[in-house]
C-alpha cells in the first residue's frame, strides 16, 4: 500500500514537471548582450548611499520665507511649513510645502532624487500659483551643500528660463535655500531665501 502511495506521488510530480520542463526548453538563454543590459537596468534602479542621504532630510520643517521683487529692494517675508518623504522604495524623496505668497495661500510640491545613470541629482517644482513645471539637475557634496540649474517657461515673455539654486546646512537642523534668476537688466539677482528649521530635534 505505501509502494503504490509512493509510486502516485511520483507520477503526479512528473507529469506537473512536464510542462514547466517543456516552458524551460522553448525559453532562449540570454545572451551576453542581454545579461549585460539587465545588470545595467539592475544598477541604475538600486538605491545608493545618495539616497541614504536624501532620507535623512524627512521630516517636518517650519519655513521662514523671503522674496525679493526688484533687485537690492526690501524682500517679503512670510512663513509656511513643509513635510519631505521617501517614497518609490527609498528612491524618490517628495516634498510639501503650505504658506503664504503676496498675501494668498500657496501650495507646492517637489521631488527629489538621484540619478545613477548621470550620477546627479534632480529636482522637480510646481504650485498652485503656475500650471507649468521647473526641472533642475545639479550636484551635492558629502555634506548635501548643493548647486542645481533650473528651466523653466517665464509667464511674461513665455520664453525659457534659467535659475540657480543652492542649498547648504548652517547647523544640524537648519537649511538654507536661496534662488536666483536673471533680473531686469539680464544680471543675476537673487530672487528668494528660504530657511527650513527641522522640528523635533
Amino acid at each position: 500500500m505505501i509502494r503504490k502511495h509512493t509510486m502516485s506521488i511520483t507520477a503526479i510530480t512528473l507529469l506537473l514537471a512536464s510542462p514547466l520542463a517543456a516552458q524551460e526548453a522553448t525559453t532562449p538563454q540570454m545572451t551576453p548582450e542581454m545579461q549585460a543590459m539587465m545588470e545595467a537596468f539592475q544598477k541604475a534602479g538600486t538605491p545608493g548611499a545618495e539616497h541614504q542621504k536624501l532620507a535623512s532630510l524627512a521630516g517636518t520643517y517650519d519655513l521662514t520665507i523671503k522674496g525679493w521683487h526688484t533687485p537690492g529692494g526690501e524682500p517679503t517675508t512670510d512663513t509656511g511649513t513643509a513635510t519631505r518623504k521617501m517614497v518609490l522604495g527609498n528612491r524618490v524623496m517628495v516634498e510639501d510645502v503650505t504658506s503664504q505668497m503676496m498675501g494668498q495661500p500657496f501650495n507646492g510640491h517637489g521631488m527629489h532624487g538621484y540619478d545613477n545613470t548621470t550620477g546627479k541629482y534632480w529636482a522637480t517644482w510646481n504650485d498652485n500659483m503656475s500650471t507649468g513645471l521647473m526641472v533642475s539637475e545639479g550636484t551635492c557634496d558629502a555634506k548635501l551643500t548643493c548647486t542645481y540649474t533650473g528651466s523653466h517657461h517665464d509667464p511674461v515673455t513665455k520664453k525659457p528660463q534659467t535659475t540657480r539654486m543652492t542649498t547648504r546646512w548652517t547647523d544640524a537642523n537648519t537649511e538654507l535655500f536661496e534662488m536666483y534668476g536673471p533680473g531686469p537688466d539680464g544680471k543675476e539677482t537673487k530672487m528668494m531665501e528660504i530657511t527650513y528649521k527641522k522640528r523635533g530635534q
